[in-house]
C-alpha cells in the first residue's frame, strides 16, 4: 500500500494556506496560493499521491470542496466551533491553523461537519435567497408605512399593501404632496416585483425534479407548507445523518443548552448553535399548527395550561420535527388515523 498524505488548508477569500505532512507527521510542504482554480490545479499537480485534505467550514469552503473533491482520496470539512476548542492556543496565523488543521487529519481527531452534495447546496442557496427577497419586501411594506405616518396620513392597515386601496389613497387623499407620492410609488413598486420574483423562485424549486417527490410527500403532513417542506429539504440534507428525533430538534434549534456540574443541572435558553433557517421556520408553522391538525391542537393546549404559550409553541414544532423526520425517513405520505379506530384496535 502506497501512504497517505495528508494536507490542512487555512481557507481565505484571496488566499490558501496549505500544510502537507505524511502518516508519521514529517512535514513534507506547506506554503500558501492564490484562491482560484487554476493556482489549485497547478499545485494539485505537486502533490504526492494519494492524498487526503481537510479544511475548515467557510463561506468560501464549498467551490474549493467541489474542485478538490473528485483528485482527493478523502476531504473532509471541520466543524469551526469544535475545531477551535481543539486547536485554541496563544500563537494563531495562517500556517499554524493549516498545520494543527493536518495534525487533527492526520491522527483521526478531526470534528467533521456534514457537507451536503452540489445539487442540494446549489437549490438551497436559490431557497435562501427567496428568504432574503421576503425580507426586503416586509422592508418595503414598512417603509410605506412609516413614509405615510411621517406625514400624518391616515389609512387602513389591513388593506394597505392592496393593490386597489392603495392607487385610491393616492387618488384620492389631498394630504399626499407631489414630494411623498413617487416614493411611495417606488416603494410599491419594489413590493411588487420582488413579491413576483420570489413567487418564481418557490415555482422553480417546487418543480425541481430532485425534490418534487420528497416535497409532495412532506406537504401531506398538517400544517407543513412548500416554503417549510422546501426548507426541511434542502437545509437537512440527508436525512438518514440524524441517528435520532432528538438530535434532529437540537439542529434545529429547538432545545436549549444543557449546563451540568455534579448534581447542579442549568438548563438554558434554546441553543444559538443550530440551524437558524429551520429554526425560524418551523416555529412560524407550529404558530399555524394548531389549526390544521386537531392532535397538534391538543398538544398546543396541554402546554399552554402549563402558562407559557412560546413552550407551547416550541412542543408543537418539536412534534412537527418528528412528523418530518417519519415521512422522509419512511418515504411515504402521512397517514392520518382516526382515534376511535386506533381506541377499537
Amino acid at each position: 500500500m502506497q501512504p497517505m498524505y495528508y494536507i490542512g488548508l487555512d481557507v481565505h477569500k484571496r488566499k490558501i494556506s496549505y500544510c502537507v505532512k505524511d502518516s508519521s507527521g514529517k512535514l513534507h510542504s506547506e506554503g500558501s496560493i492564490p484562491a482560484t482554480r487554476f493556482d489549485l490545479d497547478r499545485w494539485m499537480k505537486t502533490l504526492p499521491q494519494p492524498w487526503s485534505a481537510a479544511m475548515e467550514a467557510t463561506m468560501f469552503t464549498g467551490w474549493i470542496y467541489d474542485h478538490l473533491k473528485p483528485h482527493a482520496a478523502a476531504l473532509k470539512v471541520a466543524h469551526p466551533l469544535m475545531l477551535r476548542a481543539i486547536a485554541a492556543a496563544k500563537k494563531k496565523n495562517d500556517r499554524i491553523d493549516a498545520d494543527k488543521i493536518c495534525d487533527c487529519l492526520r491522527c483521526d481527531f478531526l470534528p467533521e461537519c456534514y457537507m451536503a452534495s452540489t445539487a442540494i447546496r446549489e437549490r438551497r442557496r436559490t431557497l435562501r435567497y427567496r428568504n432574503l427577497l421576503v425580507r426586503q419586501m416586509v422592508q418595503m411594506k414598512n417603509k410605506i408605512s412609516m413614509l405615510l405616518m411621517e406625514a400624518g396620513i391616515s389609512y387602513n392597515k389591513q388593506g394597505l399593501h392592496k393593490a386597489g386601496y392603495f392607487r385610491e389613497l393616492l387618488a384620492t387623499n389631498p394630504n399626499i404632496d407631489e414630494g411623498l407620492r413617487p416614493l411611495l410609488r417606488l416603494c410599491r413598486e419594489t413590493v411588487v416585483r420582488l413579491g413576483k420574483t420570489e413567487s418564481a423562485l418557490v415555482r422553480s424549486l417546487a418543480r425541481d425534479r430532485l425534490l418534487v417527490d420528497r416535497v409532495e410527500r412532506l406537504m401531506s403532513i398538517p400544517a407543513i407548507g412548500p416554503i417549510t417542506a422546501l426548507t426541511w429539504a434542502l437545509e437537512i440534507g440527508d436525512v438518514q445523518r440524524f441517528s435520532s428525533i432528538k438530535k434532529a430538534i437540537s439542529y434545529c434549534g429547538l432545545c436549549g443548552d444543557e449546563q451540568s456540574s455534579a448534581n447542579h443541572v442549568q438548563r438554558t435558553p434554546l441553543s444559538k448553535q443550530r440551524n437558524k433557517h429551520l429554526q425560524t421556520t418551523l416555529i412560524e408553522a407550529a404558530k399555524m399548527a394548531p389549526r390544521y391538525s386537531p392532535t397538534l391542537a391538543l398538544l398546543y393546549d396541554k402546554e399552554r395550561q402549563k402558562g407559557n404559550a412560546n413552550r407551547a409553541t416550541l412542543a408543537v414544532a418539536r412534534k412537527l420535527v418528528a412528523y418530518l423526520m417519519a415521512v422522509d425517513r419512511g418515504q411515504t405520505r402521512f397517514l392520518v388515523l382516526d382515534h376511535e379506530v386506533c381506541a377499537a384496535a
